[in-house]
């Protein structure tokens, strides 16, 4: 499993940020950087199962290990979707989490991914553009 963090500084508070991340027009926007046409399925409740598709009904679905509104949300990669059926994967502690810090210029956001190594390049590539789309939603969006 690898470990990866990345992260970025935002002219704008919390509560912003977190409602780029978690709506779901915005979140179609900055998962662009991922796959074009990215949604989710699925509350963000603690203990529920969410699903990550792309638009030909394919991605991930993910347990909702923590969520504290505004600051900080984790998940935990349970298996893979296929053509809409979910096939479970043995992936281990293969975790998500999304971190808001307040501070004096706004919000820190950070990601803390462990994963497993065939897609640490694919994150390594594709989050720090994500996390440009997300800052520039959060400080431009009304």
């Amino acid at each position: 499993m690898e470990k990866l963090s990345f992260e970025i500084q935002i002219n704008a508070i919390p509560e912003k940020v977190w409602s780029v991340l978690w709506d779901h027009t915005s979140y179609r926007q900055w998962t662009t950087a991922f796959t074009e046409g990215s949604f989710y399925e699925g509350t963000l409740d603690e203990g529920s199962i969410v699903k990550f598709f792309d638009p030909n009904n394919n991605g991930m679905y993910s347990q909702v290990e923590k969520n504290i509104p505004n600051e900080e949300i984790k998940f935990l990669h349970l298996g893979e979707i296929y053509d809409g059926v979910e096939v479970p994967q043995e992936w281990g502690e293969a975790t998500e989490a999304y971190i808001l810090e307040e501070n004096e210029e706004g919000t820190k956001l950070r990601t803390e991914i462990q994963t497993p190594a065939e897609f640490k390049a694919f994150f390594e590539d594709k989050f720090p553009t994500a996390l440009g789309i997300i800052k520039n939603l959060s400080e431009n969006q009304l």
